[in-house]
C-alpha cells in the first residue's frame, strides 16, 4: 500500500486488542460470522489506501497467535499500561521509520476503510497538525444524555473546541446552523506528538471527564475532527456481538 505523501513517510495503522475487558473478557478474539472479532478489523484495514503497515498490538499471547494465523503482523505490549495512548506509544517505539500513526480501535469491525484514508489524508497534507480524528453528526436526541457518548464541539474551521460526556453545548436559545456530533474514537497522530504526549501529566479536565484527548486541547494541542457519515460503532458486549452476527448473516 502506498501513502499519500512522498517516499520519507511511514503510516502505521494500529489495532490495540486486549484481552482483559470488564463486560467482555476474551473479546478480540470472540467469533462474529466465523472470524474473530479482531480479524474483521484487520480486513477492513487491508481495504485502506494510506497505511503503509498494518499491526496488531496486544498484551496477550492468546491473541497474538490467533492474529497471526489469519495473516497479521503482531507486536506484543505491557499489560500494565494506565492508558490506550500509552500503549500505543509503546508499540509504535518498535517501529521508527513510522511518520504516523492510526490507532484504529479494535472492536469496530464495521469502521469504513475511506475514513481510514482520509485521517492519514489530513495529516499527510499538513505538516503542522499533530492529531486528527473523526465525528458523526447526532440526530437521535436521546444520545445527547447518554454519558458513554462523546460529544464533541467545533471551531468553524473544523477544528476541535472541547469534548464532553455531557450534553453539550447547553442550548440556551435556537442556533439553526448548530449541528451536534458524536466523537468516534479513532485517532491519527504525528509521531513526535505521540512521544512528547504520553509524557505529559494527565490534565484536570481529563481526569473530570475521563476523556485523554482533553489532555492533547489542554496542552494547546490542535485536533482536527473530520465529518464522517460513518456511524458504525464498536463491540462492547456479547449481545451487541450478536446483534452483529445476526446482521452480517443476513448480508450474505
Amino acid at each position: 500500500m502506498d501513502a499519500l505523501s512522498d517516499i520519507k513517510t511511514h503510516v502505521i495503522g494500529m489495532i490495540p486488542a486486549r484481552w482483559a475487558s470488564t463486560r467482555f473478557p476474551g473479546k478480540p478474539l470472540h467469533i462474529i460470522a466465523g472470524k474473530p472479532l479482531v480479524q474483521h478489523v484487520w480486513e477492513r484495514c487491508q481495504k485502506c489506501s494510506n497505511l503503509d503497515s498494518i499491526i496488531v498490538a496486544t498484551d496477550d499471547e492468546r491473541i497474538s497467535a490467533v492474529a497471526q494465523e489469519f495473516g497479521a503482523e503482531v507486536v506484543m505490549t505491557s499489560p500494565d499500561h494506565p492508558t490506550g495512548t500509552d500503549r500505543l506509544a509503546e508499540a509504535a517505539a518498535k517501529f521508527p521509520y513510522a511518520t504516523h500513526i492510526i490507532n484504529i480501535q479494535g472492536d469496530e469491525p464495521m469502521i469504513e476503510p475511506a475514513l481510514i484514508d482520509d485521517l492519514a489524508s489530513a495529516l499527510l497534507a499538513d505538516s503542522d497538525l499533530a492529531i486528527a480524528t473523526a465525528a458523526n453528526e447526532i440526530t437521535d436526541d436521546a444520545l445527547m444524555s447518554d454519558p458513554n457518548v462523546v460529544k464533541v464541539v467545533l471551531r468553524l474551521d473544523g477544528d476541535a473546541l472541547y469534548f464532553s460526556r455531557s450534553p453539550l453545548p447547553f442550548q440556551r436559545s435556537g442556533s439553526p446552523a448548530l449541528k451536534l456530533y458524536r466523537h468516534k474514537g479513532i485517532y491519527a497522530y504525528r509521531r513526535d506528538f505521540l512521544e512528547n504526549f504520553v509524557t505529559w501529566e494527565p490534565s484536570p479536565l481529563e481526569l473530570a471527564e475521563s476523556l485523554e484527548q482533553l489532555r492533547a486541547l489542554e496542552n494547546g494541542a490542535r485536533i482536527k475532527v473530520i465529518i464522517t457519515d460513518d456511524t458504525s460503532g464498536g463491540v462492547d458486549t456479547l449481545e451487541q456481538a450478536n446483534e452483529l452476527e445476526a446482521f452480517l448473516q443476513s448480508s450474505i
